[in-house]
């Protein structure tokens, strides 16, 4: 299911941080949106569609006329995002061409390292939102870029001045 690559088209998973501040949402968005127009319309995104730079990258990738891959990392995922990202995440998950379900039934660090080394398996570079930091626990975005490093995926880190997290 992973190896399919639409010819012509730039894949680019995205792995960022959650949970924050509007002032830093407006910041990353605006970063994202300029970073991805070089590609557009010929991108396809890869994203877990959490809450934060997940869904901030995949309205960007629609917005841009690109294609959107949601890879959920467990029938039980949904229910682990807060309350107020489940409407969003339900309308990009409807907009996804491809949906990849992973067969985990508990969203756990497990899970969601899985989903995204899933992601890197078919990306051709790694959009990381990133404040350079270590992960708050295995599976965070420091994990995923040192797996894109490992492997020989470019990546670009997002993070503009003024950025920050909860």
């Amino acid at each position: 299911m992973f190896d399919m690559v639409m010819k012509g088209m730039t894949r680019i998973a995205v792995s960022g941080h959650r949970g924050l501040p509007l002032r830093t949402v407006r910041l990353i968005d605006e970063a994202i949106r300029e970073m991805l127009r070089a590609h557009a319309p010929h991108l396809v995104g890869l994203s877990c569609l959490a809450d934060g730079a997940d869904q901030i990258f995949a309205q960007a990738i629609l917005d841009l006329g690109g294609t959107l891959e949601a890879v959920i990392p467990a029938q039980r995922y949904r229910d682990g995002l807060p309350g107020d990202s489940h409407a969003r995440y339900d309308e990009l998950l409807s907009r996804a061409a491809v949906i990849h379900r992973l067969d985990y039934t508990e969203s756990t660090s497990e899970s969601h390292m899985v989903a995204s080394a899933r992601m890197l398996d078919s990306a051709d570079s790694l959009l990381a939102v990133w404040d350079g930091l270590a992960a708050r626990g295995y599976g965070g975005t420091a994990d995923v870029v040192a797996e894109a490093r490992q492997r020989g995926v470019p990546v670009h880190v997002v993070w503009p001045t003024g950025s920050r997290r909860d």
